[in-house]
């Protein structure tokens, strides 16, 4: 990152003040409050440290809530995308999108709002069925081999009264199939005797194989499974049919768990209902592949915000739309230890049958890949496409980890635990919260709990630590000035109103030391 000194600096334009408006999560008139600046242009080691700040962009604005004072408090959340492993409702979501890409299938139900579970290793249902089934099979043969010790007993018994009439017999076998039904669906059973044990020859099906420990049946299913995948002649180790276990090869790898990227790039039949595509453009005019789908993407722009938030036309314009989701002030930036596609701003287009359905507006920073906004086109919702795109970047992630391993995490924007509608943020784990006080990570697992109890919380919980990169001496700071640059000190003397001074400290204070050496606080 050294390297990077060369580059031009960055150049902001802060808004001292703290102003109340409306929010737009719980709708208060007047609850919302942040700070914010204007960044005329930016490098993305700045915004990188920026965001580890707490703050955020909306097209060239950057703003950071006053988290104690905020209706809403925001807390920044990133995802560990090297950990992360998809809950079964992300592979569900990964598992429509396959079926309607090769088979034009269309799920009735509609999983965009539905709540995500959180993330658990896939090993775990498996080992949990496996012992249900365990359980099942260790009672049914309990119960046979009950049968089977008072067998005699029963034998002697008959031949004392002799042999029993139809109708009892009958009797007999009704009793005997609603014991068996009860086994079969888990239902204890306490009308069911012990003396209703089939006779000799009668009553259960003798063509079916006598009852074996649930041990042994797992052995001889694993015995069958490799005898699949070897079928040119007899197995090593399986002469003996119990071997220990310590003999049988390791598992093979179609047993495992499917990773992110098996689910997401799962070849498709040549004879695919469709043809689906994800591009990725750098979000410049000067592109030609961004230039010539703007008027496309913007169409679905306007669409997407109409119906799903009910935004009226005339708050829909290609002026809004540009100055929200196109214009970026960070510099593209590709130097040679870097990802292929660079550092900046780009669009991930989703491309289906020839048309964009959805758009990922996204940043690739030095340590993350930063989620911006996400609109799609109404009419594929079923698809869910918010968690769609979600699982998409990242894979992203994890694809530009592979080449510059410093990049390594997936910005998901703000956390608002006190509105339902941003909670499912937390389901994308392991995951981590900014401590807004000393702005160090924290797994959210510990930070929920005290989210439960108030809305701001630190979650550090170290009494002593403090901010470490706090600057409430901006002696290194410089000022744009007149069309000059210049030290603080010498800008301190041209200036003659004291509350000039008041806004700079806590300019200097809310981005941070490192932040305040590198950019440039534009003054009028």
């Amino acid at each position: 990152m050294a390297s990077w000194a060369a580059l031009s600096p960055s150049i902001v334009e802060y808004f001292e003040g703290e102003d109340f408006y409306r929010c737009g999560y719980c709708k208060n008139e007047s609850g919302s409050r942040s700070n914010g600046m204007w960044a005329h242009s930016m490098t993305v080691q700045d915004y990188q440290d920026l965001i580890d700040r707490g703050w955020r962009r909306s097209g060239k604005y950057v703003y950071k809530p006053v988290m104690n004072q905020t209706c809403c408090p925001q807390y920044t959340i990133r995802c560990r995308p090297l950990q992360f492993q998809p809950s079964k409702s992300h592979k569900k979501v990964l598992k429509k999108m396959l079926k309607f890409l090769a088979k034009g299938e269309i799920s009735k139900g509609n999983c965009e709002d539905e709540p995500m579970e959180p993330t658990m290793p896939t090993m775990e249902d498996a080992v949990a069925s496996d012992f249900a089934l365990i359980n099942k099979l260790d009672i049914q043969c309990d119960l046979k081999t009950l049968g089977d010790d008072l067998k005699e007993s029963v034998k002697s018994e008959e031949k004392k009264k002799g042999k029993s009439s139809e109708r009892e017999e009958s009797n007999e076998l009704i009793q005997s199939q609603d014991m068996e039904e009860k086994l079969d669906s888990g239902e204890p059973s306490h009308s069911a005797k012990v003396h209703t044990a089939p006779q000799p020859g009668k009553g259960a099906d003798l063509s079916k194989p006598p009852c074996r420990k649930a041990k042994e049946i797992r052995k001889e299913r694993k015995r069958l499974k490799l005898m699949q995948q070897n079928p040119g002649g007899e197995l090593e180790g399986f002469q003996v049919r119990c071997q220990p276990p310590s003999l049988f090869p390791p598992k093979a790898k179609s047993n495992q768990p499917k990773s992110l990227e098996d689910l997401i790039f799962e070849s498709l039949p040549e004879s695919a209902s469709h043809k689906f595509e994800v591009r990725l453009v750098p979000v410049s005019f000067e592109d030609p592949e961004f230039k010539s789908s703007f008027s496309q993407s913007f169409s679905l722009y306007v669409k997407y915000q109409m119906a799903i938030h009910q935004d009226p036309p005339d708050e829909c314009g290609k002026t809004e739309f540009t100055r929200f989701l196109c214009s970026s002030p960070l510099e593209a930036e590709n130097p040679p230890y870097g990802p292929d596609c660079g550092y900046g701003s780009f669009h991930q287009q989703y491309w289906l049958d020839g048309k964009i359905i959805a758009v990922g507006v996204i940043d690739v920073l030095p340590y993350c890949v930063s989620s911006v906004y996400l609109y799609y086109d109404p009419d594929y919702s079923f698809l869910s496409l918010g968690v769609y795109s979600a699982l998409r970047e990242i894979a992203f992630t994890r694809q530009l980890h592979e080449k510059t391993p410093q990049l390594s995490y997936y910005y998901m924007g703000f956390y608002i635990h006190s509105c339902p509608k941003m909670k499912y943020k937390g389901q994308y784990r392991p995951s981590d919260l900014l401590c807004p006080e000393t702005y160090v990570w924290v797994p959210i697992e510990q930070c929920l709990p005290s989210l439960e109890n108030s809305k701001y919380c630190r979650f550090n919980q170290d009494p002593e630590a403090v901010d470490g990169d706090r600057s409430q001496e901006p002696d290194r700071l410089q000022v744009f000035y007149k069309k000059a640059i210049m030290p603080y000190g010498v800008y301190k003397k041209q200036q003659r109103d004291p509350s000039e001074e008041a806004a700079v400290l806590q300019y200097a204070s809310l981005v941070g030391q490192t932040c305040s050496e590198r950019m440039l606080l534009f003054r009028n």
